[in-house]
């Protein structure tokens, strides 16, 4: 029998094919309780970062640097944590990204505690290297899930985030008002609960995602190349140059991202323009998270089944209505609502189809190397796109902000129609 080499020095059976099912699902299970974990500490956390940041440094126009930071902190730790996963398996990157979480929320509290912004907005980029967990684990469940079932695969991992990010904001307080009598700022209570719950996201992924699904289908993948090279960085750069689908893929999940990142960003502020409370706030802002999350497995079943390129197509469509909606709102809560509910729906499709298309489209040596890149992409243009889009509220105004995201979609588009003339039929690749 085969062996799956899981660490150096050591050798895994690899599984009987028939076994194969039930392993996926166990997988799944694991990945889907360590994304509920990973969802509720990000959100636990984030709920209150822009309080805290303020408090620190006693500018209320600083507070935006504390997003700024956690998503400067996955940009600059997402190749690193794919060349781990290249090398060594999804379990110990995984586990890695939790453990960093750990520590960058024990950084941000001790810099709330000795009132140290630069040492806060370190901890806060640091702290963010467990959202980049959460969204590898998505690739995860795509390692070993069959061709025709990657996008359900992953939309399903992708769904189980919706518990943590609705139950993380309402425990927010509670956290905060537990630690205040050790001396621990209010607004940085949730963190401290935050890195309790990254740990044990460490623990489980750590004991029980056995066998690494990465270096199983690797194992079982034996017609493939196998070296050292065909799973470098370097390796997989190539590779998403040389493919039309693996660029529309990079591409899709980017630009979806940063038109999201940059509408919902300022959508707080418009709404503050014409006299929205926080209560409505909220509620617009928990509406949009359900369109991201809630409706995941839909998007993966109509990506299985109708086709990559039909729902980045939709994804388009959807995120420029959202766009439309949300732009020419002005006072009308209602239709912000609409818009914000859709630009969530449009994420969604954005993020199964486009991770899905770029799974399908790269060998399996190379596929980390390039999960990570996608997620540096969309990290990076994200970023720029949430610096930005402050600017642009200030100079022109939100409708124009809507204008310019739904622009981005512009060249998802276009390519989608080259990659569909090219490969009219672009099914699910056959080897896994």
């Amino acid at each position: 029998m085969t062996t799956l080499p899981d660490a150096p020095g050591t050798g895994r059976a690899v599984p009987d094919p028939a076994t194969l099912p039930a392993l996926r699902r166990r997988i799944t299970a694991v990945l889907m309780v360590s994304q509920i974990l990973g969802g509720l500490a990000n959100a636990t956390g984030i709920a209150l970062s822009a309080v805290l940041a303020a408090e620190v440094s006693g500018d209320q126009a600083l507070s935006g640097l504390a997003s700024a930071s956690m998503v400067a902190g996955p940009a600059l730790l997402a190749m690193p944590l794919a060349a781990l996963m290249t090398r060594r398996g999804r379990r110990p990157g995984l586990v890695l990204a939790y453990l960093l979480g750990v520590v960058g929320a024990a950084v941000v509290v001790t810099g709330a505690v000795l009132g140290s912004f630069p040492l806060l907005l370190l901890g806060m980029a640091v702290f963010g290297a467990g959202s980049l967990g959460n969204l590898q684990a998505r690739y995860a469940a795509a390692d070993l899930a069959e061709p025709e079932r990657r996008a359900r695969a992953i939309s399903t991992v992708v769904w189980a985030t919706t518990i943590g990010a609705v139950l993380g904001p309402n425990i927010a307080a509670p956290a905060g008002h537990s630690v205040a009598r050790f001396g621990i700022p209010t607004a940085a209570g949730p963190f401290v609960w935050a890195a309790a719950v990254f740990l044990l996201s460490a623990v489980i992924v750590g004991v029980l995602l056995r066998p690494d699904p990465l270096l199983t289908a690797r194992a079982l993948d034996e017609g493939g190349p196998q070296t050292a090279a065909a799973r470098s960085l370097r390796a997989g750069v190539a590779v998403v140059r040389s493919s039309p689908r693996a660029r529309l893929a990079l591409v899709t999940v980017a630009l979806s991202h940063t038109a999201m990142v940059s509408i919902m960003s300022m959508t707080p502020v418009a709404l503050t323009h014409h006299g929205a409370g926080i209560e409505l706030i909220g509620l617009v802002i928990s509406i949009h998270i359900a369109g991201m999350y809630a409706f995941s497995p839909l998007m993966g079943w109509l990506s299985d089944r109708l086709g990559r390129l039909a729902v980045i197509g939709l994804a388009a469509g959807l995120l420029c209505c959202a766009a439309l909606l949300a732009g020419t709102a002005g006072a009308s809560r209602g239709q912000t609502m609409a818009g914000l509910f859709l630009l969530g729906l449009g994420w969604s499709a954005g993020l199964v189809s486009g991770s899905a298309l770029l799974t399908d489209a790269v060998p399996g040596p190379a596929r980390a190397a390039v999960q990570g890149l996608s997620d540096l992409t969309m990290n990076v243009a994200a970023g720029l796109g949430g610096l930005t889009a402050g600017l642009v509220v200030a100079r022109a105004g939100y409708g124009w902000l809507n204008a310019a995201g739904a622009a981005l979609l512009l060249p998802v588009a276009g390519l989608a129609l080259l990659t569909s003339r090219r490969t009219p039929r672009a099914e699910p690749s056959a080897t896994g």
